[in-house]
């Protein structure tokens, strides 16, 4: 071999080496280092949601109520979904936040989702006022359901409010089908209750509708809306946990109560005692105390971990748990599910320890 060449492949192999090695210095550096021969990790990958965002463009914004944004995100190849299905909104600050599907799940190519500013929230619906746009990209994940229509004779359909996302599409199966339903729609007044117009359009017939403004006729009587429903009527209930509450002790017998909460109940606190949490994968053990949540003391070791509603309702933060007996304090995990998984938002430990593939 010529000498020119000789001295190029010496620096060529050189230089490859001292790149190994760096790397391999990173990889030791890594908060996942080392990695023990265990199965394929599922922490993170839940089965209920897709971990796999897409980035679709809005292509439509609009305000259908006072206080309202309304959202029409287009892609291709997108998931389909069914009524009562959400979406997780991956925002631009790193927010992620769930919307109910309020579209047409026939189309293909576009979702459609609708948020009411609060005042008093956590910054997403603000973020989502104020900085999404016509022509943003916008990352999802998703859709899930847990709220699905339900297979009955008939239908009472109760929204409060932006409750009404998830219910909307279903009322359009149920016209549709020629399905028996009804539906009472409150709000606070007839200017922030969104998609008033279509809903009077399904309801052609009338009868069907009762629209309950609070500035004009006060609360909804849920009792009297609920009281000659027949054994075997399903009622799908979507709004602030009041009304909740109240169709859930006026729902009359032989009735099956589906309910869509825009936030988690309040988690318990009873019985929070301190435990260990093993973060099997990066050799990492971390104290959760008595006043902590398991994912506050998980992400002070490992910031990368995903969460979300940090309420046990939204599923972001499901970590497989390899050993230990949970203390399940969600809302939203199966049976099979708590078999070998944890919300670490809001639930913890039986005993003194717990495993996670983390």
């Amino acid at each position: 071999m010529p000498l020119p060449r000789l001295r190029t492949a010496v620096v060529v192999a050189g230089a490859a080496l001292l790149a190994k090695r760096a790397m391999r210095r990173r990889i030791e550096k890594s908060p996942l280092w080392p990695l023990p021969a265990l199965e394929e990790p599922v922490s993170g990958h839940s089965q209920r949601r897709s971990t796999t965002g897409l980035r679709l463009l809005v292509t439509e914004r609009s305000t259908p109520a006072d206080g309202v944004v309304l959202l029409r995100l287009k892609g291709s190849g997108l998931p389909r979904w069914q009524p009562g299905a959400h979406l997780d909104l991956v925002l631009p600050s790193g927010l992620i936040r769930q919307y109910s599907l309020c579209g047409d799940p026939a189309d293909p190519h576009s979702y459609t989702v609708a948020t009411r500013l609060a005042e008093d929230g956590r910054g997403g619906s603000r973020e989502v006022h104020e900085r999404l746009r016509e022509g943003e990209e916008v990352e999802i994940r998703g859709p899930r359901n847990r709220f699905p229509l339900a297979d009955a004779p008939a239908y009472v359909l109760v929204a409060g409010g932006i409750g009404i996302t998830p219910i909307l599409p279903m009322l359009r199966a149920l016209a549709a089908s020629g399905a028996d339903w009804r539906l009472l729609y409150g709000g606070r007044s007839r200017a922030t209750m969104p998609f008033l117009d279509e809903i009077g359009e399904l309801d052609a017939d009338g009868g069907r509708v009762t629209v309950v403004p609070q500035d004009e006729a006060g609360h909804p009587d849920i009792a009297a809306a609920l009281a000659d429903a027949a054994a075997g009527t399903a009622v799908h209930c979507c709004g602030p946990e009041p009304l909740m509450e109240a169709v859930a002790a006026a729902l009359p017998p032989g009735c099956t109560l589906h309910l869509e909460r825009f936030s988690a109940t309040a988690p318990d606190a009873t019985g929070a005692a301190a435990f260990e949490v093993e973060l099997r994968r990066s050799g990492r053990t971390v104290r959760v105390a008595a006043g902590q949540s398991a994912l506050a003391a998980v992400r002070a070791e490992l910031p990368h971990v995903s969460y979300s509603c940090e309420q046990g309702f939204c599923g972001t933060c499901q970590q497989r748990v390899l050993e230990g007996e949970v203390d399940h304090r969600d809302d939203l995990l199966t049976d099979s599910e708590r078999r070998d998984s944890m919300l670490i938002c809001v639930s913890r430990c039986r005993g003194e320890r717990l495993v996670l593939d983390l």
